[in-house]
């Protein structure tokens, strides 16, 4: 049985532990099918609508314990909240006033019959929330925002693709968006690996507190991928809208172009394969850099060469 050694810290300590976890997740038909954008536009929204329910329960919490002494150090809210993004994402893929799209039959649905997964999850952090010790919520954090900073510009042009969204103004796709950490700047792929970097040098302060804190969040962290894993197994029951082809409405809609699935596939390995290395393998520094631009450059150059 092996053992941890919590001389280290918290930021290497997650890397380490979540690796195998992670490529499980990452490789998931749930994780394949949403980053493909295989979803129906339905499906989509429905998936969209219940992070909302997540992150909104997630980001009440941190704000509950925002001068916790493990959350304090990672709590941007300005920088990091992503549930005023998914209400307008969702809003406008409905084509409704932003005030409104929770009185949706979609919604409406989603709530009368919740599904399983997402009952779990806003359970699970609500009870953190109310626990005399809420330090795991940073495991959340980690999970939820760090995977969000990675991967998500590729995710993004994917899906913009997929559901004919403009991907310049953002409409639709503003969740996978980030401000630069000190302006209000759309931040860049450099700009996220500032944040990720921030983000992680947060987390070790925390995890000075000792190593009962650090057990305590990285316990967690296994429990987050899971409830992540679980919620993404809900996409797996939605049916398919062809075996052989992926259909995609271009942005004119007398013309209607298909993609093979072998295409799909090299894009869903170049996503995953992207997400995953910058995800576990901690890109810093200069070289670090370079790769994280390489990585990019090289799933967009599949995603053209498929398009083509």
């Amino acid at each position: 049985m092996s053992t941890v050694d919590y001389s280290k810290s918290l930021a290497t300590l997650l890397r380490e532990s979540t690796m195998e976890i992670h490529d499980q997740v990452a490789m998931s038909d749930g994780a394949k099918r949403l980053t493909s954008g295989q979803l129906s536009r339905e499906s989509y929204i429905r998936y969209l609508m219940m992070l909302w329910h997540i992150y909104d329960t997630f980001e009440r919490a941190l704000e509950r314990h925002a001068v916790h002494p493990t959350l304090e150090p990672t709590y941007n809210p300005a920088l990091l909240a992503r549930a005023p993004s998914l209400s307008a994402d969702i809003s406008h893929l409905l084509q409704v006033d932003e005030s409104s799209w929770k009185t949706h039959p979609i919604h409406v649905k989603l709530l009368s019959s919740s599904p399983g997964p997402l009952t779990a999850y806003v359970q699970r952090i609500q009870e953190l929330s109310d626990s005399s010790d809420p330090s795991p919520l940073l495991a959340h954090s980690y999970v939820r925002y760090m995977g969000d900073l990675s991967g998500g510009q590729t995710i993004r042009h994917i899906l913009s693709k997929a559901y004919d969204l403009d991907e310049a103004a953002g409409f639709g796709v503003s969740f996978y968006a980030f401000k630069e950490l000190r302006s209000a700047k759309l931040a860049s792929l450099g700009e996220m690996k500032r944040i990720k970097d921030w983000f992680r040098e947060g987390m070790n302060k925390a995890g000075e507190q000792g190593a009962e804190v650090k057990a305590s969040v990285v316990a967690e962290t296994r429990t987050a991928f899971e409830l992540n894993s679980d919620l993404l197994s809900v996409l797996d029951l939605e049916p398919e809208e062809s075996k052989d082809e992926v259909q995609v409405q271009a942005k004119y809609p007398t013309t209607e172009r298909t993609f093979p699935i072998s295409q799909v596939v090299a894009v869903i390995a170049a996503a995953c394969l992207a997400h995953f290395i910058i995800v576990v393998g901690g890109l810093t520094g200069d070289k670090g850099h370079a790769k994280l631009l390489a990585i990019e450059l090289w799933a967009r150059n599949l995603w053209q060469q498929a398009s083509e």
